[in-house]
């Protein structure tokens, strides 16, 4: 109070002003404390401004207004408080009455109960007699219930009935082993259940042991009736295959009235009949495929509350017998080429009895564990299989095996098992498997050329062409010959086709179902390799050392030309058998694989014949180079030459196509225009006049015949071509025949007349040139005669080459 006075004693000039501003704030600080609002704001604003004594003031202030109305209520609640202690000073009077009559009536209830009392105590004893009788019935019952229970487990222990009898004795521990009135008999059923329940499980195990053994022997047999069925599924799909490549060669070849149907063959799915009849391996099969027993004691183990232990016991025991048995170990004593199939029998019917049991088998075994196996026999077959091949020498003996463990990849693929790390490592051994063949085949076909007689081969029967001719599309013609035929070729041609047909079968066999689709290039690859590199070297060894005669060289010409066609048919065969259209394999084909033998032997043949040949033209030493007139039939040389050629031609057609005919003619031809010419270079010829050069003129034009007679054999524009061979002796004769032989130097006419002659040849044998006859070239011994132009011509023709050399 005193600090507020002095407040009031400071306060400023305006007062007014200041007094009308606190009863504002005292009206706000009412209306807040009536509505009952939160003071926080109005407290922060006093104290933020400054001013704490105002709001305190105010709050004062207020409640001082407050005592009257507090007064006022506590008079009015006082004024009752009289009322209420008058009232119950009027009911004290009534209280006094109400606890006599209280009184009265206790004593007459008591006098009124004591015999109901007595009533009472009598039925409540009766009553315990009765309930202990009720209990010892109901125990009798709890005993008898027991006993049965014991009566029923030991009959289904008599009986094999190992679940009926734990359920028993589950039903004694659980229901009556507590409630049990009888000591002596809760000590023996303690006792005796334990005992019962490890008699079962001994049982159980014992059966389950024995399972195992036996699903050892019946895994194998399953995976051997697996691995069948998936070979017989292969061979339909073969024979399918083949039917459907005949009926595309058919067509291909465009025959009318080709009808053909492809017949589709119902193919069982699964091993129908193996795992019983209801499909789940729960009964006997075909081979005894029974789980019964692994599901007995399956079934016993959960019961006894050991499904843990009982699932990993079985996993081990399945995991050691794959890793450590005998039957899925490879032995040292026995050749794995006889052991292969019983040992991936062994692991392909391991792995559908873990697929059924995996799959029927609630939760015995769990899918990654089953993963886990199969990736233990996964890595097992990988290394076996790795040791086998690096040891094997024979393409053969990998093929066998390669065939079984794709077919074992096929069986266990359609249980859902992954098979690619087996596939790799076929694919892997692919290069030495074909080195091995190529190896074999190499020796095969050596052994064929070797017992090559070099004689047209003579057919009796038509499934001797069929087997020898068509089978390789040798033919050249739709029309089946007359028997017995003789064809072009020899025994050796039908004999290669054979091995290298044989080749591609068994390369196509090693690329399929190895996990590659398209493997075509793959086969082509190793059939270049193996005719380029095998058979074109054997057939350079047979030329070069076994061809010794011209009929041996031809009939050498002829093979390779029948070869040519044959490689048509190898590299389509591959193709069909690949799965390739023929128009893509034809689109990727490359040359004449045996061109190096092809050359050699028509190199051996033109030789040959060239030898043959010179030593007719050993002949033209008999020439009259200085003759007085010209010979008009030929000299004897070409006459040989002549009669030698077409005989020749009539025998070389009958087995020689026409374009090998004719380019071996050709190189004869051109061989006989450089003997002619360089017999007029050589040193034996000194001199010769103009009628020894038209007697060669006579000569080459009888050649020149020749070659034009062959156009009914080829045709014109291959007689032509044969004619060409003799242009260098042509353009010679020519020249040393032309009346202005100083032309040679004329670039342009040289070019078209003389664009094979060599002018250091030109310029020695024009010089050789004599001939004392006016009539052609003047008096060469007369020098005051005048000379004759020709004479002039060559002389300046030999002046200016001589310039030029």
């Amino acid at each position: 109070m005193l600090s507020a006075k002095v407040r009031r004693k400071i306060a400023p000039a305006n007062g007014d002003t200041d007094n009308s501003a606190d009863k504002q704030d005292q009206l706000l600080l009412s209306a807040a404390i009536y509505n009952g609002e939160d003071l926080g704001p109005s407290v922060r604003k006093a104290f933020a401004s400054g001013k704490p004594e105002t709001l305190l003031h105010n709050l004062r202030h207020f409640a001082r207004s407050k005592e009257s109305e507090i007064e006022e209520v506590c008079k009015a609640h006082y004024q009752d408080f009289i009322l209420a202690v008058d009232d119950l000073r009027s009911l004290l009077s009534d209280v006094d009455s109400l606890k006599s009559a209280l009184s009265d009536s206790n004593s007459k209830l008591q006098s009124v109960a004591g015999p109901l009392l007595t009533s009472l105590d009598s039925y409540l004893e009766a009553q315990t007699v009765s309930h202990n009788v009720n209990l010892a019935l109901s125990l009798i019952f709890s005993c008898i219930k027991l006993l049965e229970l014991c009566s029923r487990s030991n009959y289904h222990l008599s009986r094999g009935n190992f679940y009926m009898a734990l359920k028993c004795v589950d039903s004694i521990e659980t229901d009556f082993l507590d409630k049990t009135p009888s000591s002596t008999l809760k000590r023996m059923l303690e006792k005796k259940i334990p005992d019962i329940r490890s008699h079962i499980e001994r049982k159980v195990s014992k059966e389950f042991g024995d399972w195992l053994v036996e699903i050892r022997v019946v895994s194998r047999n399953l995976g051997q009736l697996a691995i069948g069925q998936a070979s017989a599924a292969r061979q339909r799909e073969e024979d399918l295959r083949i039917k459907q490549r005949q009926a595309e060669e058919q067509s291909r070849l465009s025959l009318r009235d080709c009808v053909y149907a492809l017949q589709e063959e119902e193919e069982e799915d699964g091993l129908s009949g193996v795992m019983g009849d209801d499909g789940n391996g729960g009964g006997n099969g075909l081979l005894g495929f029974d789980l019964t027993p692994l599901y007995r004691a399956y079934h016993i183990h959960q019961t006894l509350g050991l499904e843990d232990r009982f699932k990993q016991y079985y996993f081990e025991n399945r995991k050691r017998k794959l890793q450590l048995t005998s039957d899925f170990q490879v032995s040292s004593m026995t050749p794995f080429l006889e052991s292969h199939q019983t040992f991936f029998a062994q692991i392909a019917g391991f792995f559908i009895v873990e697929d059924q049991i995996l799959r029927t088998g609630g939760d015995l075994i769990s899918r990654m564990k089953v993963e886990n196996l199969w990736e233990t026999a996964v890595s097992k077959m990988c290394s076996v299989l790795e040791d086998q091949f690096s040891r094997m020498q024979t393409a053969n003996h990998l093929l066998l095996i390669k065939d079984y463990v794709s077919l074992l990849g096929v069986t266990l693929r359609r249980y859902g098992y992954p098979v690619d790390a087996l596939l790799d490592v076929l694919s892997k051994h692919r290069d030495k498997y074909h080195e091995l063949l190529l190896s074999d085949c190499r020796k095969q076909i050596a052994e064929a050329l070797a017992a090559d007689t070099f004689e047209q081969m003579l057919m009796k029967k038509e499934y001797e062409y069929s087997m020898n001719v068509l089978s390789f599309q040798l033919q050249t013609s739709d029309i089946v010959p007359a028997f017995p035929y003789v064809a072009p070729f020899s025994s050796t041609v039908p004999d290669c086709c054979r091995i290298v047909r044989s080749f591609i079968e068994d390369s196509v066999s090693f690329m399929s179902y190895g996990g590659q689709l398209e493997f075509f290039d793959v086969v082509k690859k190793y059939l270049d390799r193996f005719l380029s590199e095998v058979l074109d070297e054997a057939l350079l060894k047979l030329i070069s050392t076994s061809v010794h005669g011209v009929s041996q060289a031809m009939q050498v010409a002829a093979n390779m030309a029948v070869l040519e066609r044959a490689c048509d048919f190898f590299f389509r065969h591959a193709a069909q058998l690949s799965g390739i259209p023929l128009r893509m394999a034809e689109r990727g084909r490359r040359q004449f694989p045996l061109n190096n033998a092809r050359d050699a032997a028509e190199e051996m043949l033109s030789g040959l014949l060239k030898q043959k040949v010179d030593g007719f033209m050993t002949l033209i030493e008999n020439v009259n180079w200085m003759a007085d007139e010209p010979t008009q039939s030929g000299n004897e040389y070409v006459n040989e030459v002549m009669i030698y050629l077409e005989t020749l031609v009539s025998t070389a057609q009958q087995i020689l196509p026409a374009p090998v005919l004719k380019r071996v003619l050709q190189d004869v031809l051109s061989h006989i225009s450089e003997m002619i010419v360089g017999a007029l270079l050589g040193d034996s010829v000194k001199r010769f006049n103009v009628n020894a050069i038209m007697g060669i003129d006579v000569d080459i034009r009888l050649l020149e015949s020749f070659a034009d007679n062959q156009a009914a054999l080829f045709s014109e524009g291959d007689a032509n071509q044969l004619k060409t061979a003799l242009a260098e002796a042509r353009q010679l004769i020519n020249l040393l025949l032309s009346n202005h032989p100083e032309n040679f130097l004329n670039p342009v006419i040289r070019g078209r007349s003389y664009n094979t002659l060599d002018y250091r040849k030109v310029m020695t044998i024009s010089e050789k040139l004599r001939d004392p006859s006016d009539r052609l070239f003047g008096t060469f011994g007369s020098r005051a005669a005048r000379q004759n132009p020709k004479k002039k011509s060559l002389d300046t023709l030999i002046k200016r080459l001589k310039d030029v050399s």
